[in-house]
């Protein structure tokens, strides 16, 4: 079934709750009242019933039957039909869950249609009745409570919003490994937020307008302090990308010290590493002297020069000692030792 609820009000107060729509059509005609037809997903032909009898433009009857519109206001003839993305904040999953709602506002019905469960319209609907002055001024009353509970509504989303930065900064300093992905994610759900909040300001000045001369200075008060309460959240929101976008550029900058501290590093490890090879070289090649010097005369050939010298030995382990005093000292001069 989906009509959530379906009531014909007079003067404020609710005098017939039909079970169909034909019969609410009939109460309201009879009664010349108001009749608030609350639907959840409503099939096509449910939805034209309603926009043949109070004559709803085609156009916002397609885009409130298949959804996923801009919050926007937009008036047909004598009717209103707005376009509202409430909002909800998730704590298990920490994510922004947002809705859909339709709304047509004319002389003598309200027709809300929702998409999702982000707003609880039971609770509108017995605000308004529990003060009958205020829905007697009629549609744009309902239209004033609506815009009132969704706009409440994004208190919280932006409480959750808030806490999930101060995590994010705790985060960015900690190097969490996840942090640039979760920037992103939360940066599109405030760019989402602000697509659903920034078109309230001009909506309620249009409304505001738009009611000076069919609800009265009350109505009017009241939509005035909805329109602070949307501008406020708005400046809010708009911070919070402002802060996040600063986030991602601390964080590339992080990361971008964090990369230079670890080639420094890597750097000065390969530094270290030469300098030890040079060590090693140069004490190798010292030893290598001796070792040429010993394997030349150490061959077993007859004829070579100097093996019947007296002094040959001496003359052998001398100039053992002068190459590697020599290698030596050249070595140190160079550095390498």
């Amino acid at each position: 079934m989906t009509i959530v609820d379906n009531a014909v009000y007079v003067n404020g107060h609710r005098t017939d709750t039909p079970a169909g729509l034909a019969a609410t059509f009939e109460a309201t005609r009879k009664r010349e009242g108001l009749a608030w037809i609350d639907l959840y997903r409503p099939d096509p032909v449910e939805i034209q019933s309603i926009a043949d009898e109070f004559n709803l433009h085609e156009i916002a009857v397609e885009e409130a039957l298949y959804g996923h519109q801009r919050a926007k206001l937009e008036r047909y003839g004598n009717t209103l039909f707005t376009v509202l993305r409430p909002a909800r904040y998730l704590d298990d999953v920490e994510k922004v869950e947002f809705g859909e709602l339709h709304v047509f506002a004319g002389p003598d019905f309200v027709v809300t249609v929702r998409h999702a469960e982000a707003v609880n319209l039971a609770r509108v609907r017995h605000r308004l009745e529990a003060a009958p002055e205020l829905l007697a001024l009629g549609s744009h009353a309902v239209l004033y409570a609506i815009l009132d509970k969704v706009v409440d509504a994004y208190e919280p989303v932006v409480v959750g919003l808030e806490n999930d930065i101060d995590e994010i900064e705790d985060e960015l300093f900690d190097a969490h490994p996840d942090v640039a992905r979760r920037i992103y994610e939360l940066s599109r759900e405030v760019i989402a937020f602000q697509r659903a909040t920034h078109p309230l300001g001009g909506m309620l000045e249009a409304l505001q307008h738009s009611s000076e001369t069919e609800s009265g200075i009350e109505l009017q008060a009241r939509l005035r302090g909805v329109h602070g309460h949307v501008i406020r959240v708005v400046e809010r929101v708009d911070a919070f990308r402002v802060l996040l976008h600063h986030a991602l550029s601390v964080h590339a900058t992080l990361v971008g010290q964090r990369q230079n501290e670890e080639m420094r590093r890597l750097s000065e490890l390969s530094l270290a590493q030469s300098e030890e090879v040079k060590k090693i070289s140069s004490w190798a090649a010292i030893l290598f002297a001796p070792t040429l010097v010993g394997t030349v005369y150490g061959m077993n050939f007859k004829v070579m020069p100097e093996l019947g010298w007296q002094l040959g030995y001496l003359f052998a382990l001398g100039l053992m000692v002068a190459l590697s005093l020599g290698l030596y000292v050249w070595f140190k001069r160079r550095g390498w030792l």
